[in-house]
């Protein structure tokens, strides 16, 4: 029994004439990390945020195909995207904290639900920073601006808000590229700790990064989805030739 949290049918997704999607069936486990490789303008990051319809804020952007997510199209006309999105929360590439303290930034989350109760917001605050391994670097300024802290801190700051708002998935687009290797492994360590409570879907352009910490990869092309599997699979056993030439890195 597959435990299938969200999967995608015949996803092509379009910017304005060009195909980025190329019909992917997909279908993500839950618990588990899985990685999404593949070179660069792939469809692989168009993936990713098909998933929480990110690309709806994108002009020209068509979608068909389904997303089913707990039993639901979430390009239903009834799906409440501000829910869905906190649901399935987003880490991007570059550490994007906002321009507020690190505790308003954890807090951005709950307040958009309306949570007044400061007992209430400084549990959150503290479990969101110590599940995100931040908190013994930011407990004593909290109130100080998250723009001050390190890339890795910050990146670690944007994970926390995530998990402020309880989500089932995160959605990881490149979350380590812009960081050097120490704060890279920290986040590689994370990761590892957090998959016993959500399930990650990741986008990297580190194959060992994938080969480390995913449990699943797959492996996108001029965006088709060319192969899907068990990490260890395709890293050693590939079945498709394209595969086994981009991680040997014939191509990419």
């Amino acid at each position: 029994m597959t435990n299938e949290i969200i999967v995608s049918k015949d996803l092509h997704l379009y910017y304005g004439k060009k195909e980025a999607l190329k019909g992917i069936d997909m279908a993500i486990e839950q618990g588990q990390i899985t990685a999404m490789i593949g070179p660069s303008g792939c469809g692989k990051s168009t993936y990713l945020r098909s998933l929480n319809r990110m690309n709806d804020l994108i002009p020209s952007v068509t979608i068909t195909g389904s997303v089913m997510y707990k039993g639901n199209d979430i390009y239903s006309p009834k799906t409440d995207t501000v829910e869905l999105r906190k649901e399935i929360g987003m880490v991007f590439q570059q550490p994007n904290p906002f321009p507020f303290s690190i505790y308003e930034n954890v807090i951005y989350g709950l307040k958009l639900k309306g949570v007044k109760d400061k007992q209430e917001l400084d549990r959150v605050v503290e479990e969101s920073l110590k599940a995100a391994s931040v908190w013994e670097d930011v407990k004593d300024k909290l109130h100080k601006s998250a723009l001050s802290l390190s890339g890795g801190q910050q990146q670690r700051v944007c994970i926390a808000r995530v998990l402020a708002v309880s989500p089932e998935i995160i959605l990881l687009d490149e979350p380590t590229s812009a960081l050097d290797p120490i704060s890279t492994g920290k986040i590689e360590n994370l990761l590892l700790e957090l998959r016993e409570q959500y399930t990650m879907i990741m986008v990297t352009h580190n194959m060992s990064q994938a080969s480390r910490i995913s449990d699943k990869t797959a492996f996108f092309l001029d965006g088709h989805l060319i192969e899907y599997n068990d990490t260890k699979k395709i890293f050693l056993q590939p079945e498709k030739k394209e595969t086994e030439d981009y991680i040997s890195g014939k191509f990419g």
